[in-house]
């Protein structure tokens, strides 16, 4: 286990190395600069100004030099000041975390009760009329794009009747708990729906490829209950598939949901990246996606660890 482990870790500095670069090379192509904004803005700004502004930026530079610059504070952990507000973008992404985290645990922990049951009375259970409303659910899930969702429950929930605020963390001079948790309901719930579609659907086809299996088979001949045979067998062989999407999913936590949070106001990281894309702020884009990079390629090593520890016949090498 630890040479897997020693030779996965080793395997991230070259691949986060690629994703950098070409992360770093993507921003750099999009049209426009930092002075972008400015000018987008309709102001008028002399052009002398303007290579003043790039050159105290650094962007004047060529693109290879602005990378090693880049690449060789970020190795120190220091991600550079966001050009739109002077700030340090790790202090800007801290600042963010935590409502970002709230919302996607929140959206985590619905979608995990929905998308176990409903996975559950399908494995369990195939074919029956819960069974086929699960799965149309499961489809209409997956059909609906998440902008649209949010749109309509804002429409339905917040405007046409009123029970649920449409945006924001909080009222205007509300301080309590149950304020905050309104607020948090709408986006909470549509954000879960993109979890429950998919989660449902790989817990439901683990169970079924479970409940096939030879020593499944061997257990019932033997004389075991249905409820020991799905307890100590069907239960945890299926759990190993829908651990590592689960968990894979989990890396979201530090990227933030971008268009659920911009459809509801929610100050998170998603919201702050498109501030930053409007800004044209190079280093603070920079910053959440090599963040985010970096809590993808941790995930996938932690869902390998944790797919190894629930089924045995898998060995990690």
């Amino acid at each position: 286990m630890s040479g897997y482990l020693g030779r996965r870790l080793l395997q991230m500095v070259p691949l986060l190395l690629g994703i950098s670069i070409v992360v770093f090379a993507v921003i750099q192509a999009a049209p426009g600069g930092p002075e972008g904004a400015l000018l987008a803005a309709g102001r008028f700004v002399d052009p002398a100004a303007i290579e003043a502004y790039r050159a105290r930026l650094g962007v004047d530079q060529p693109l290879p030099v602005q990378y090693l610059r880049w690449l060789g504070a970020a190795v120190s952990g220091d991600l550079g000041a966001s050009f739109s507000t002077s700030r340090p973008v790790l202090e800007m992404i801290g600042e963010r975390l935590p409502a970002t985290i709230e919302l996607m645990g929140a959206a985590f922990a619905i979608a995990a009760l929905a998308a176990f049951g409903a996975g559950a009375i399908g494995g369990f259970w195939p074919g029956g009329w819960a069974d086929r409303i699960a799965t149309g659910g499961a489809f209409l899930g997956m059909a609906m794009p998440i902008f649209w969702l949010g749109l309509v429950a804002q429409l339905v929930f917040g405007v046409t009747l009123g029970w649920l605020p449409i945006s924001g963390t909080h009222t205007i001079g509300a301080t309590s708990l149950g304020d905050h948790f309104a607020h948090l309901a709408l986006p909470a719930v549509v954000l879960s729906s993109r979890y429950v579609a998919s989660w449902s659907r790989y817990f439901r086809a683990s169970l079924l490829q479970a409940a096939a299996s030879d020593h499944v088979r061997t257990a019932m001949a033997k004389g075991l209950s249905i409820v020991a045979v799905r307890r100590a067998h069907l239960l945890r062989n299926a759990l190993g598939p829908v651990a590592s999407v689960v968990t894979i999913n989990l890396a979201e936590l530090f990227t933030g949901a971008v268009v659920t949070e911009t459809i509801f106001a929610w100050p998170g990281i998603g919201r702050l990246f498109v501030q930053g894309m409007y800004a044209r702020d190079y280093p603070l884009l920079m910053g959440i996606l090599l963040l985010g990079s970096l809590a993808v390629v941790v995930m996938n090593l932690v869902a390998d660890l944790i797919y190894g520890a629930l089924d045995p016949r898998v060995r990690l090498r």
